[in-house]
């Protein structure tokens, strides 16, 4: 067996009781469990232990055919209360683990979601809801639910509102396969039922594979269920759609994947009403986080020029956090890359003060986009080179040259310099189509 060492105590004044620590870490453990040789182990450390691939208990180096961890509760209510006896030395008291998912667990909760009859909501909500909790509480347990077959079960339920074509009585309870072609119910009272609002809430916390974002790309019917949800959904149902339709997009080996959602009738248009309705931090984040996916692509671009994006994205941008602020400038920059675009942010009252007050005030990168939005909008206007010098946009370029910024940014400022230096009596034609955004 190996010696265990002795580690330093917290303080001075503190030494952890050897039985408290980890044989592996050697410091105290937070969540205690016995693996099957009888051994305590915290489980972070056992769990990285067998994860590197070790088969063998790190204490009695006995073979390991069940890998099975059970809580040790009462150590664990020792060690707790060791804590708190020890609270006045510096001694932090370890929260009460939650129950991490198991593969078994997850089964029977699947099992309840796919057994329970179309009329008992209440069950399959109930099943939803806990798939989802289980499914915030870490990557884990994402995990686990994900290779327990979860993520196909949940979309069916959140299509479930989704019938077959031609009626057939066979799909009422909306519980048919993910693969099925459906059309939305007519007799539906509500565009999102409370099933399906739950189903979207749990699926937006799960990994989705290529094989599962084609199951909602290639069938228009389940394109079309979400459009009406992100038009005419409860806010949170909305929040959720728009969570979903970016999760779609977000794929390397699918580059259709943002056209195919770019295109579909009311999506574009869904996430800016979305945008322009809601002011929350979630729908914001998730409002320009789906539009800036889908404007990666042309078609999506002049999609979201269509449906009013420029406007919606400006006028968001006082009212939101770092990482959404530099998605909504690169979204901004991405659609100054078509005519209408351009022409829409450089109509826009606000654009130009707002641009210029983010330059070097967010981040490097929101400092390129801005830079980047205005050069454009300026070579499309002369109005806006007039409006941006008397702004102060001059100062702010000089400052952006002479920052540690990065390269881009500065190649945007001193083309920017050049044109507003000759304001009176250039005529650049537009530089429609370029742009160095990338996706985040």
């Amino acid at each position: 067996m190996p010696t265990i060492r002795s580690l330093p105590p917290l303080n001075l004044n503190v030494q952890i009781p050897l039985h408290f620590r980890c044989p592996i870490s050697l410091e105290l453990m937070k969540d205690p469990v016995i693996l099957s040789t009888g051994q305590t182990y915290d489980r972070s450390s056992i769990e990285k232990w067998v994860a590197s691939g070790n088969v063998t208990c790190p204490v009695t180096m006995q073979r390991l055919d069940d890998f099975t961890l059970i809580p040790n509760h009462t150590l664990r209510r020792l060690i707790q209360e060791w804590c708190v006896a020890n609270r006045s030395r510096g001694v932090e008291r370890i929260p009460t683990p939650k129950q991490p998912a198991d593969p078994a667990s997850v089964r029977l909760i699947l099992s309840e979601l796919t057994s329970t009859s179309g009329e008992n909501e209440a069950g399959r909500i109930l099943a939803l809801r806990g798939l989802r909790n289980l499914a915030k509480e870490d990557e884990r347990n994402r995990m686990i639910i994900a290779e327990a077959g979860a993520v196909p079960v949940i979309l069916s339920a959140v299509f479930h509102d989704v019938g077959t074509v031609g009626g057939d009585e066979g799909h009422k309870d909306g519980r048919g396969d993910a693969d099925d072609i459906r059309v939305l119910k007519k007799d539906s009272p509500r565009v999102c039922s409370d099933v399906s609002e739950e189903g979207l809430a749990a699926i937006i916390t799960l990994p989705l594979n290529d094989a599962e974002r084609l199951s909602v790309l290639q069938n228009e019917q389940k394109l079309a269920f979400l459009s009406s949800v992100l038009r005419h959904g409860s806010s949170e149902a909305r929040v959720y759609a728009a969570a979903l339709i970016e999760m779609l997009s977000d794929s390397k080996e699918l580059p259709e994947s943002r056209v195919i959602l770019a295109t579909a009738d009311g999506i574009m248009e869904g996430l800016v009403r979305l945008l322009k309705d809601l002011n929350t931090i979630r729908a914001v984040k998730v409002g320009i986080k789906a539009i800036f996916s889908l404007c990666l692509r042309r078609q999506g671009k002049e999609r979201a020029v269509e449906a009013g994006a420029p406007d919606a994205l400006i006028e968001k941008l006082s009212h939101t956090e770092k990482g959404d602020t530099e998605r909504a400038l690169g979204a901004i920059e991405l659609l100054c890359t078509t005519e209408g675009g351009c022409k829409a942010v450089a109509n826009h009252a606000m654009s130009v003060s707002v641009l210029i007050k983010v330059i070097l005030k967010v981040s490097d990168r929101a400092t390129e986009y801005a830079a980047g939005s205005l050069l454009a909008i300026c070579n499309f206007s002369e109005k806006v080179q007039k409006e941006a010098v008397q702004a102060g946009i001059i100062k702010e370029l000089l400052l952006l040259i002479q920052s540690d910024c990065t390269h881009r940014a500065k190649t945007k400022a001193m083309n920017l310099l050049k044109l507003l230096r000759s304001v009176c009596d250039h005529h650049l034609m537009p530089d429609y189509g370029r742009t160095d955004v990338v996706p985040f």
